[in-house]
C-alpha cells in the first residue's frame, strides 16, 4: 500500500491548491438505510473532480528539468483537467490525449485550462497507448492517472479529510476504474484504522478490475461500455490491483440503469450534480449491493460532477418515465373533426397534463380513415397512470403504451 507519510506529505503540499470539499450527512439515505451516511462531494473541486489532487502532487514533485520539458497525460476528462490546471499554475506545457468519445464538456473545459488536446482512440486505453508513445518521442513527463504513487498519495488525502470530519467511520465506499483513487484512499484508511471496511464499486460495463479482484490476477476486458465514462477503463493495472487486493474488503458492481437512478436521486434529493462515475457508490447503496449489517457510519465518495448536459437530460427523461411521472400512449382514432377533442377531454378528466402530441394519418400500419395519436403525459405516480388507463378504457379508446 502507499505509505501513510507520503499521503500526509501530499496533504501538506497540495493544501493551498485544492478545495477541502464538504463531507455532509445525508438524511435521506440515512433514514432509508437506518445507518448514518455521509457524502464526500469531490464534484465541488474547481475542476469538478478529485483528480486534481493527484495531478498537483505529481507535478509538484517533478524535477526542474522535467517541468521545463512539459507533461502529458491520457484521460477521459477529469484527470485531464487536473493535469491541465496544475501545469498552468506552474507555467508548464501540458498535452492531454483524450478518447474521441470524450464528452464535449470535458474537452472544452480542458482546452480552456491551456492544455493542448489530442483526440485519439475509442477508449481510455487506446488514448493511453498513444500518449505513452508521444511522451517518449517528445521527451515529456507522463502523468499516469492511477499507477503513479505520487498520484495515488494525492488521492489518498481525501481519506484524511473524511476522517478529520468524521473520525469514527466504519465503512467507506469508493468508485473504481483504474484504481488510483481507491489505492490512495484505502491505503490511508487501513493504516489509520485497520477496522474501517473498504468497499469498491465499479460499472458492469467496465469489469476489468472487478474480475481481476475476483480472480486475484490482472484480467483485461475486450471492450468497455458504460455511462460512467470516468471509470470506463478497459485494462487492469497490476500495481493498483495489488493494493486493492491488500486493502479492499468487498467489491461490487452496478449497471447503467442503477447508475442513472443514482445520478437522478442525488440531483433531486441532495441537489448534487454527479457524473456516472461519481454516483456509483450511492447506486450500490440504493440497490442494496452492500450489506451494512451493524455498520454505524458510512462515507461515500462522490468522485466527480462533470456530466455531459445531453447525458443528464437523457437520464432525467428516462428517470421520469421509470418513476411513473411521465407516460406515453398511442391511440388510434377515426380521422374526423372532433375525434382528437374527445381524446383530450378524456385526458383532462383524468387530470393528466399533455406535454407532447403527434398526429399521424399516413402510417402504413393504419386502416384507411384512421389516425395514430402519440401523446406524452405528465402524471403523478403509478396510481395516477392507472386512472388514465381506466378512463381511456371506459371511453372505448383503442390504445397501447410504449
Amino acid at each position: 500500500m502507499i505509505e501513510l507519510n507520503k499521503i500526509y506529505r501530499a496533504k501538506q503540499q497540495i493544501s493551498n491548491y485544492i478545495s477541502k470539499t464538504p463531507f455532509t450527512y445525508s438524511p435521506f439515505l440515512s433514514q432509508m438505510l437506518d445507518t448514518e451516511i455521509f457524502l464526500k462531494s469531490e464534484n465541488l473541486q474547481i475542476t469538478g473532480a478529485y483528480k486534481i489532487r493527484g495531478a498537483y502532487n505529481k507535478i509538484l514533485n517533478l524535477s526542474e528539468e522535467e517541468k521545463q520539458k512539459g507533461v502529458i497525460a491520457a484521460s477521459a476528462g477529469n484527470h485531464a483537467q487536473g493535469v491541465a490546471i496544475s501545469a498552468r499554475n506552474f507555467g508548464i506545457k501540458a498535452v492531454i490525449v483524450m478518447p474521441e468519445s470524450t464528452p464535449l464538456l470535458k474537452v472544452s473545459a480542458t482546452r480552456a485550462l491551456g492544455a493542448e488536446i489530442i483526440l485519439k482512440g475509442d477508449n481510455f486505453d487506446e488514448a493511453f497507448a498513444f500518449a505513452v508513445d508521444y511522451a517518449k518521442k517528445h521527451k515529456l513527463s507522463f502523468v499516469h492517472p492511477f499507477e503513479d504513487e505520487m498520484v495515488m498519495a494525492g488521492q489518498g488525502t481525501i481519506m484524511l479529510e473524511m476522517l478529520n470530519d468524521v473520525a469514527d467511520l466504519d465503512m467507506i465506499i469508493v468508485p473504481v476504474g483504474g484504481g488510483g483513487l481507491i489505492s490512495g484512499v484505502a491505503s490511508a484508511a487501513k493504516q489509520i484504522n485497520p477496522n474501517i471496511k473498504v468497499i469498491a464499486v465499479s460499472a458492469k460495463g467496465a469489469p476489468a478490475m472487478y474480475e481481476s479482484y475476483r480472480h486475484k490476477k490482472a484480467k483485461n476486458s475486450k471492450s468497455v461500455r458504460t455511462i460512467a465514462d470516468g471509470i470506463a477503463v478497459r485494462d487492469a493495472n497490476p500495481k493498483n490491483l495489488n493494493i486493492i487486493l491488500e486493502c479492499v474488503d468487498e467489491f461490487v458492481q452496478v449497471d447503467d440503469e442503477e447508475i442513472a437512478e443514482a445520478v437522478l436521486y442525488l440531483l433531486e434529493k441532495h441537489k448534487i450534480i454527479a457524473e456516472g462515475a461519481g454516483a456509483v457508490g450511492v447506486s450500490a447503496l440504493l440497490h442494496k449491493k452492500i450489506k451494512l449489517n451493524n455498520t454505524k457510519k458510512v462515507g461515500v465518495i462522490i468522485s466527480g460532477g462533470n456530466i455531459d448536459v445531453q447525458m443528464l437530460n437523457i437520464i432525467i427523461e428516462k428517470g421520469l418515465f421509470k418513476a411513473y411521472r411521465k407516460m406515453q400512449i398511442n391511440v388510434t382514432l377515426i380521422d374526423k373533426p372532433g375525434a382528437l377533442l374527445s381524446l383530450t377531454d378524456s385526458l383532462k378528466s383524468s387530470n393528466a397534463n399533455i406535454v407532447k402530441i403527434d398526429y399521424d394519418r399516413f402510417s402504413t400500419k393504419l386502416d384507411y380513415g384512421d389516425a395514430m395519436i402519440s401523446i406524452t403525459l405528465e402524471t403523478k405516480g403509478k396510481e395516477h397512470q392507472e386512472k388514465v388507463r381506466q378512463i381511456l378504457s371506459q371511453k372505448a379508446f383503442n390504445f397501447y403504451e410504449e
